[in-house]
């Protein structure tokens, strides 16, 4: 990150109001009889009903619509465990996310614990505020346990997006940029470089999609994981391998795919230069790829390359999954998030790259999309992901039996979602008009800064 754009970045966070979040109300509050129905004693009526029947609490109050986004800082993007008040601006992102992309109201939950079942008690302590548990920024192995405990004791979805949101995007990339190099997915040889949360989730993701086990080479700080290594923790054991071939170098050798979800530069020009034609490099550490786009670019033309960036073609971020999974199971009332809905989910987003881009949404990004080898997957906040994936996810979830709410017309589900696309857009040109409005008069935050 350059000093120009974290000095934006800094200013962005602090300009008028410290943040990228805030609380409003959504019912009338204008007159005395409003707050006599919003607060006591009108209050009493929808806390009588939820107490005969716990499932009113969706039809009175916002736990329908409301995900708590926990972590304990442990593992926060490309700077590790810088401790829970640290990880808060990601989250708040992550809440604004939720926000303008699916209309999910989120607040950001920071535990200043890294005991496994301290978080696990805390979160289960705070469930009944919410509709869904989004566990985010937490070191691998605990993040696999954590969830796996959350899910047995809680009855909404839990998901740990660094697992399964990085899974469901890279295998949804993955499947297109197969079809675009003309190669079989399921019988391609891929490295996965880095055996964390999001390493480890997408290899289990591209097995149940059809890639045999024996296709994955995996490879982690200590080389490739092998059935020889001793002490290997039980997530890293389930992908060992019987092979003689120890380092990164060795793995690159007449590989169709690279998956990299470890950190910068650590990938080397001749390694690139073994692959097989056609190969398919996904560099996705943030924020400095396994290794500059501009030179894989260089080095090899004939490939298909992805980053985690914004500022690069194809960008492979969970923001393309994980507010439309959590959108239909929220609807669907789900008691989890299954594989099911995770493998819809990644099937509809790579089918939508494959669909014509709308003119508007052309003109938006400022470019010409079409599906190729810059283009394998729709640009994160399409509108179209919305609809989309939101109905695929919602529509597997009743289909595997995890939903205890149906959807009577899809058809006037679809429309519901139009519905929210068109809100948040309107929302959307309502905050910009507000920060040009306030660009010259800065609230009362920002003069007290400037005493």
């Amino acid at each position: 990150m350059d000093e120009e754009f974290e000095k934006r970045a800094l200013n962005y966070h602090a300009y008028e109001r410290a943040g990228k979040t805030e609380v409003l109300p959504t019912k009338p509050f204008g007159s005395v009889d409003d707050l006599s129905l919003a607060y006591t004693p009108g209050v009493a009526a929808p806390v009588k009903e939820i107490d005969k029947e716990r499932w009113k609490a969706y039809r009175f109050t916002n736990k329908g619509n409301l995900v708590a986004i926990v972590s304990n800082g442990s593992a926060v993007l490309g700077a590790g465990d810088v401790g829970a008040l640290a990880s808060k601006p990601v989250m708040e992102g992550k809440a604004m996310l939720f926000k303008i992309f699916a209309d999910i109201d989120a607040f950001d939950i920071e535990i200043s614990d890294e005991a496994p079942d301290k978080v696990v008690t805390t979160v289960q302590a705070i469930a009944p505020t919410f509709g869904g548990i989004n566990l985010e920024d937490i070191k691998a192995p605990e993040c696999f346990y954590i969830e796996e405990k959350l899910r047995g004791l809680l009855d909404i979805p839990v998901l740990h997006d660094d697992q399964h949101g990085a899974a469901v995007a890279i295998s949804a990339a993955l499947m297109n940029a197969c079809a675009i190099a003309g190669k079989e997915f399921g019988k391609i040889k891929i490295v996965i470089c880095g055996a964390g949360a999001a390493g480890i989730s997408t290899a289990r993701m591209l097995t149940r999609l059809g890639v045999g086990k024996e296709q994955i080479i995996m490879v982690d700080s200590k080389g490739v994981i092998s059935s020889s290594r001793s002490n290997l923790e039980n997530h890293k054991r389930e992908f060992a391998k019987e092979t003689s071939i120890a380092s990164l170098s060795q793995a690159m050798i007449n590989a169709d795919a690279f998956i990299g979800v470890s950190k910068g530069n650590i990938l080397h020009d001749h390694e690139l230069e073994v692959m097989n034609e056609k190969p398919i490099i996904f560099a996705l550490a943030n924020p400095t790829p396994e290794i500059d786009y501009k030179r894989a670019c260089a080095l090899r033309p004939d490939a298909i390359i992805a980053t985690g960036r914004t500022d690069l073609p194809n960008q492979i971020n969970n923001a393309l999954a994980f507010p439309y999974i959590f959108r239909g199971a929220l609807d669907t009332l789900s008691t989890s998030v299954n594989h099911t809905m995770l493998v819809a989910a990644a099937e509809a987003i790579a089918a939508l790259a494959r669909e014509p881009v709308p003119e508007n949404i052309q003109k938006r990004y400022g470019k010409q999309l079409k599906f190729g080898k810059e283009y394998i997957l729709p640009k994160i906040g399409d509108p179209r992901l919305l609809t989309s994936v939101t109905e695929a996810v919602a529509r597997a979830a009743i289909e595997s039996g995890i939903a205890r709410r149906g959807i009577a017309s899809f058809k006037e589900y679809l429309h519901c979602l139009e519905a929210r696309v068109e809100n948040m857009q309107f929302f959307g040109r309502d905050i910009m008009q507000h920060r040009n409005r306030t660009r010259n008069n800065p609230g009362r935050e920002s003069r007290l800064e400037k005493r």
